[in-house]
């Protein structure tokens, strides 16, 4: 019975220490400072999570010792204008779910918090802008913080093309 009781005990210890590693794909991370970027948010959460960030790849892992954190890195990364598919773990992405009512169109909107530290994030998020069908004009730049696209388009597909490009940020 104590043999047991220990073998138990070991096992519930075992468990506590596993860390947690999550995988990120499709982020945009074409420099040095796109790496340093998703390396500072990713690491801002606190102590005990480390990111695997190779520069020029669009996936990364992170590791956490407790549980939540890896998923707050996550989250961090994609606050900081990053977007990837979150992958491990219980952190699977789940689909999306069909929106109950059509969305109405926009003709102007204000993107903000897109990471654009250098010409290759510029093109690359004005590539992404220009595969929304109706978009007519964008004033992306680099090192911007924000930018506004004009045309007839929605929300949903701004974001799409956005994310799909790697990045992330906030539609006005």
């Amino acid at each position: 019975m104590k043999f047991i009781t220990l073998l138990s005990i070991f096992a519930l210890t075992a468990s506590l220490r596993a860390e947690t590693t999550i995988t990120m794909t499709g982020l945009h991370n074409c420099c040095g400072s796109c790496a340093k970027g998703i390396t500072k948010a990713g690491t801002s959460v606190g102590e005990g999570v480390t990111l695997d960030v190779p520069e020029k790849s669009g996936t990364i892992t992170i590791t956490s010792k407790k549980k939540g954190d890896a998923m707050k890195a996550a989250e961090a990364i994609i606050a900081a204008g990053y977007f990837g598919k979150v992958e491990g773990a219980e952190f699977a992405s789940k689909p999306a779910t069909a929106a109950a009512k059509p969305e109405a169109k926009m003709t102007k909107a204000t993107v903000s918090g897109v990471h654009l530290c250098c010409k290759k994030c510029e093109v690359a998020a004005a590539d992404a802008v220009k595969t929304v069908a109706g978009i007519t004009k964008s004033d992306i730049v680099a090192k911007a913080t924000s930018f506004t696209v004009e045309g007839e388009f929605t929300k949903s597909e701004l974001t799409a093309a956005l994310n799909a490009a790697g990045f992330a940020g906030d539609i006005k």
